[in-house]
């Protein structure tokens, strides 16, 4: 707090990124605030993985700012690396210590010295490896590694937590079981940025959705707004004729006598079957279904969510 401002957990504000000729990010302009769950989803090459390399210090924006619980990544770097914890998606990890040393040294390396034990023990147990506290990196399977890396990057209780991509390749019973913690942390006032390619898991966890295509930003509300906004619901139709030309900008999805519709508002049911009725087209089959974040992603990036990196 300063004075009665909230500091964001996150801010972003202008942010370019310049690889040479090629721009991976194009005027970004983020904030997420303290104990939000919050998603950040795009295509391969959208940016997201630039954006997290900026948020951790690994690289340094062509222009704008970037500060984590009011300190500036660039200016005041421990400060800001400190509230930050970061769970990269690639499984890399000290082969020489097991998972109690290797996340005390992660501590240690932030300063934490052995009044820290406590929380370490809690994020073990939390996450499962109680039964693999001693045991060496190299000899777990890679859904314990993974359970590993998450602990890793929490060692120091920082709060702000990236997680990027934590649940690839891991089981459904390994994944109920980190988002029942992530979830507890979030409680605990901790902000989550996840990115991930199984939607479902954005839209249910997150309150708040950013999504990416070329560098920029191209939705930005909650979860529910987004669903809201770009169609809340799909009717399903089984048709014999052609649909009508004034019918045409309804349409998401067509193949052969099967036709999708986005609609608005639930009034436009009988607007489409009015309009089949007077060309004549007959209904051979009718269904009214939810839209999903995966709609909304295709909608917006033109790429399904399994493709996001």
């Amino acid at each position: 707090m300063k004075g009665n401002t909230v500091v964001a957990a996150v801010k972003i504000q202008g942010i370019t990124k310049h690889f040479g000729a090629f721009e991976a990010l194009r005027g970004i302009d983020l904030t997420i605030q303290p104990g939000e769950f919050f998603a950040l989803l795009g295509p391969n090459g959208a940016g997201k993985s630039t954006l997290i390399n900026l948020l951790s210090g690994l690289i340094k924006p062509t222009s704008g700012q970037i500060s984590i619980m009011g300190h500036d990544v660039q200016t005041s770097y421990q400060q800001a690396r400190m509230a930050l914890g970061v769970v990269p998606q690639e499984l890399v990890f000290d082969p020489f210590f097991n998972v109690r040393e290797m996340m005390r040294f992660q501590a240690g390396y932030f300063g934490c010295g052995p009044e820290n034990d406590a929380w370490v023990d809690e994020v073990i147990e939390g996450l499962g490896l109680t039964d693999k506290a001693h045991t060496n990196m190299r000899q777990l399977s890679g859904g314990m590694k993974r359970r590993a890396l998450i602990a890793q990057a929490l060692a120091h209780k920082p709060p702000v937590i990236v997680l990027d991509e934590p649940t690839a390749g891991v089981d459904v019973e390994l994944r109920q079981m980190l988002w029942g913690f992530i979830q507890k942390l979030n409680q605990q006032g901790h902000t989550i940025i996840l990115t991930t390619h199984y939607l479902e898991e954005a839209e249910t966890l997150c309150e708040r959705i950013a999504m990416m295509k070329n560098g920029k930003i191209v939705a930005l509300d909650t979860t529910k707004q987004l669903l809201r906004t770009h169609a809340a619901k799909q009717l399903v139709l089984r048709l014999e004729g052609a649909v009508p030309a004034q019918l045409h900008a309804f349409i998401k999805q067509q193949q052969d006598d099967l036709v999708i519709f986005n609609l608005f508002d639930i009034a436009q049911v009988e607007t489409i079957l009015s309009a089949l009725r007077q060309a004549q087209v007959k209904v051979l089959d009718i269904q009214l279904q939810e839209v999903d974040l995966e709609d909304v992603f295709l909608n917006l990036v033109g790429s399904r969510g399994g493709q996001a990196q």
